[in-house]
């Protein structure tokens, strides 16, 4: 029998510990790194030439939104075209456990419009045949995964399983008696292998809250008292283990006014002494100071002893959208309530004076300032894609400013008018808002950021953040020198393996598991996006692929060779952040 099942030879290793790189071989012994050095290729059954090749570990995506797709998706792609190996779900308070059986079509309605997850792939797709979390975690370990799963226990479900419902939830805070059965329910998660808890506060309207419930009123985890949280961190504590995810804005310190946030979440991470994964640091080419007030309280809380890691939006990843699934306007009461509906719903109370006047009015004194923040000016999106031909001819190509200028019109209607015309299917696309590499030098530098915040799975036909880890290795790294490449690899995988508590990957060392990424750094790149009908019920998503990666391997087994998927299976629930055998 051979020593081992594969050898990947002479390819040059970045260890992703900060070790500076060195060339040696790896030999690969049932899913596991069994030697790394100079080995003959007749030990092994097989022998993977990495010749002129990086060989590093695989990528740590923590902050995803596969729960739905990985019903259909076992390998999470896009995350995994571009090196991811493991991946986080469960992020920001939602998911589909525990959920009781009259409230699973109420679970996944939030999803289809918070995270943008179409409805009917999730209704065809998802056999929900579980009600407690061990369960589904249970159920998770019996799917045919091809990359590594952890879970996160999302409070909104928990908190609609012990108030009788997810509407239910939304009018009253859990009393004394439900918040022993939510420390229950999280140490039963913990105790069935999930590594912590999640939740997303974006309101009240003092916050940036463009991410609403299928009806446009606020999540569940959103309208939650302080106290409320505190005391789930205390539970936590008492395990000993996991971290908090929790995503909350604070990007610009003056119009939030986030000092009471971030005093908050350094209570969250001292009440529970775990690991804090803060969402979400980003930059803005036009305001170039807009990210240094989390730096700066993320530098004192870490001076300050407590674990409190940024994790920062590293991919130039612009939005493009259309107004049939919009929903990203959800903090202007008008476009929130135009926006609600089915297409026909939506063009009627387009068309409505008295929404667009309110339109108008918000834009003209400044209420959606905080969008254009966020997503850029609007006057600036251009009309990317028009399809009626007569209206193609005139307006395709042109900005909103430009079309508002040729018709006289207010910018709000220059938008409303073509697009409702166009049957809501004109493409506009937001100007790029993050593509300054200085900017990304100076987040990254801090030793507690990890790049990534994917939101993989979710605002499938808006925006493509996935490609972060491709992003970060061949334009950062390689392209400007934001970040030495021992450095890349450690915030791509070490650092979030750590920081999460995954204890078993992370790293290229021996005995770690064979999470292994074989690459060109010379040819890796992402390649333009493009439109796949690949998901159940005929629903489409905009992706972009990349090349340059040779293999991708999880669990010492490729997934991926040179981009083609080898149909193979090998990935792992990774309980408390260890796969189990």
């Amino acid at each position: 029998m051979a020593e081992f099942d594969t050898i990947i030879k002479d390819g040059m290793i970045v260890d992703g510990t900060r070790v500076p790189r060195y060339q040696a071989d790896v030999g690969i012994k049932e899913g596991k790194v069994a030697k790394i050095g100079r080995l003959r290729t007749g030990d092994a059954d097989k022998v993977l030439d990495a010749s002129g090749h990086i060989v590093a570990p695989g990528y740590i995506d923590l902050h995803t939104h596969y729960d739905a797709q990985i019903h259909w998706d076992p390998y999470c792609t896009m995350g995994s075209w571009h090196g991811v190996t493991s991946v986080t779900i469960g992020n920001c308070g939602f998911g589909f456990a525990p959920v009781k059986a009259k409230d699973v079509e109420r679970s996944m309605l939030a999803l289809s419009r918070n995270e943008s997850i179409p409805l009917e792939p999730m209704r065809v797709s998802m056999k929900v045949d579980w009600e407690t979390f061990p369960q589904y975690m249970d159920r998770l370990s019996k799917m045919p995964l091809g990359i590594n799963l952890g879970h996160l226990l999302p409070t909104a479900p928990a908190v609609a399983y012990v108030m009788g419902g997810f509407d239910e939830a939304k009018k009253q805070f859990p009393g004394e008696r439900e918040m022993f059965q939510l420390k229950r329910i999280l140490h039963q998660a913990m105790d069935a292998g999930a590594f912590g808890w999640s939740a997303q506060r974006l309101v009240p309207e003092s916050r940036a809250s463009v991410q609403r419930d299928y009806d446009g009123t606020p999540m569940i985890t959103d309208i939650l008292p302080d106290d409320f949280y505190i005391e789930l961190a205390k539970s936590l504590g008492e395990k000993n283990d996991g971290c908090i995810q929790f995503t909350q804005s604070g990007a610009n310190k003056a119009q939030f006014g986030i000092d009471d946030d971030f005093r908050f979440l350094e209570q969250l991470a001292r009440e529970s002494g775990r690991p804090l994964l803060y969402n979400a640091v980003a930059i803005n080419d036009k305001y170039p100071d807009s990210h240094r007030a989390q730096l700066n309280w993320l530098r004192d809380a870490n001076a300050r002893g407590l674990r409190i890691f940024g994790q920062s939006v590293t991919g130039r990843a612009p939005v493009r959208m259309t107004l049939e699934d919009w929903n990203l306007f959800d903090s202007v009461p008008a476009w929130r309530e135009a926006t609600i509906g089915t297409t026909e719903e939506r063009k009627m109370k387009l068309r409505r004076p008295e929404i667009r006047g309110s339109m108008r009015e918000e834009y003209d004194k400044g209420g959606m300032e905080t969008l254009a923040f966020i997503f850029g000016e609007l006057p600036k999106w251009v009309a990317r894609k028009v399809h009626r031909p007569d209206l193609k001819d005139k307006y395709e190509g042109l900005s909103i400013e430009q079309i508002a200028q040729l018709e006289h019109k207010h910018v709000i209607d220059a938008m409303l008018d073509l697009t409702v015309e166009d049957d809501l299917r004109t493409e506009w696309a937001a100007p790029a808002r993050n593509t300054r590499a200085d900017l990304y030098s100076e987040v990254l530098q801090p030793p507690y950021m990890i790049p990534g915040v994917s939101d993989g799975g979710a605002h499938i036909k808006f925006i493509t953040p996935g490609i972060f880890p491709t992003e970060v290795l061949a334009w950062l790294a390689r392209d400007v020198g934001a970040l030495t490449l021992e450095e890349a690899h450690f915030r791509l995988s070490g650092l979030p393996a750590w920081a999460a508590g995954f204890k078993d990957r992370g790293t290229l060392r021996e005995g770690m598991s064979a999470d292994i990424v074989v690459y060109d750094l010379n040819r890796l790149k992402a390649l333009p996006e493009e439109i796949l009908h690949d998901i159940p019920a005929n629903e489409w998503r905009r992706v972009r692929r990349c090349e340059g990666y040779r293999w991708i391997m999880v669990n010492g087994q490729p997934i991926f060779e040179e981009g083609e998927c080898t149909g193979a299976t090998p990935g792992k629930l990774l309980r408390n952040g260890r796969a189990m055998a």
